[in-house]
């Protein structure tokens, strides 16, 4: 995988570059963002940003548009859900769009994440279903769909394609899964 350092030096822009060169870089900046989120390499992940990011949690109605904002509420993710798996269901781009569609399952630790509609001990599987706008290989808007249900209930059913890429992860606090 291409790394975030070699991601964010490549600052040609998409002026400079094929339609498919566009595309292609579009998808490793999103897969490196997602790896890079977790508590150890955050910085990374919100490098990928650009310097007017716009990151929004429309169900929870949470917006962010500064990148220290959007770190602070990372942070709060990671002291407040553990993830146990995620089930990527697909991921496909445009020239100025990523789109990402997974189920996370995840388990609610603390109560750091504002408008989190689940207390502390619930077992989730939330469907996440991301939109990236993309400037010059750079994340511009980020909006996380975030559909919360609890674990086993009767509206956590989902379609899962038969080339569902599935990740689990150790139950631990502290433990959170680099690509949710």
């Amino acid at each position: 995988m291409t790394t975030v350092d070699t991601l964010v030096t490549d600052t040609r822009p998409n002026s400079e570059l094929t339609r498919e060169e566009i595309i292609a870089r579009n998808l490793r900046a999103v897969e490196a963002h997602f790896h890079n989120e977790n508590p150890d390499d955050v910085d990374k992940a919100i490098a990928l940003y650009t310097d007017d990011i716009i990151w929004e949690a429309p169900s929870r109605g949470m917006v962010y548009t500064d990148p220290a904002e959007v770190r602070s509420a990372y942070m709060d993710i990671f002291k407040t859900l553990v993830y146990d798996k995620t089930i990527a269901l697909r991921r496909f781009a445009t020239e100025e769009f990523v789109f990402d569609d997974q189920i996370a399952h995840v388990t609610v630790v603390g109560d750091k994440m504002p408008n989190l509609p689940f207390p502390i001990g619930t077992k989730m599987s939330v469907r996440l279903v991301h939109m990236f706008q993309m400037r010059d290989g750079k994340i511009a808007r980020e909006i996380a769909h975030e559909q919360w249900r609890e674990l086993g209930a009767p509206n956590d059913h989902d379609s899962i394609p038969d080339d569902a890429i599935i990740e689990e992860f150790d139950s631990v606090v502290g433990k959170h899964a680099p690509n949710a």
